[in-house]
């Protein structure tokens, strides 16, 4: 199963005005993430947003059958980009989309907002 980062790229932190930035911070994020998962166990996709606005920058990490995660309060640097990236690849390699917090990168801790179980397999 795939596991896929979502990121959105319409995110603007508090910082973020017009006059100071060419373009949005999840835009930023979003370019950071897909070079670091290029060639690497997880695929990458953009959304124009997660409505997760006080929490910007987000990301949503998510494979079918496994549990998904929304991240978010990411800074658009390398440090963040590469710690998403390892944790989803960790979530890949995982049966259940579980990784045991001892794992997880130093990067996400403290970034993550929500966690969803997988959907059923058959209607209820």
């Amino acid at each position: 199963m795939t596991t896929w980062i979502t990121v959105c790229d319409t995110c603007k932190r508090e910082d973020w005005s017009a006059e100071t930035h060419a373009r949005t911070h999840g835009e930023d994020l979003a370019e950071l993430v897909e070079r670091v998962a290029e060639g690497r166990d997880v695929k990458t996709r953009r959304v124009s947003c997660l409505m997760g606005c006080t929490h910007g920058c987000n990301v949503a990490i998510q494979a079918s059958g496994k549990l998904a995660y929304t991240l978010g309060r990411f800074e658009p640097g390398e440090e963040a980009a590469q710690a998403i990236v390892d944790y989803a690849e960790m979530h890949a390699q995982s049966d259940t989309g579980r990784v045991p917090f001892r794992e997880w990168p130093q990067g996400v801790k403290g970034h993550f907002v929500t966690r969803h179980p997988p959907l059923p397999d058959a209607e209820g």
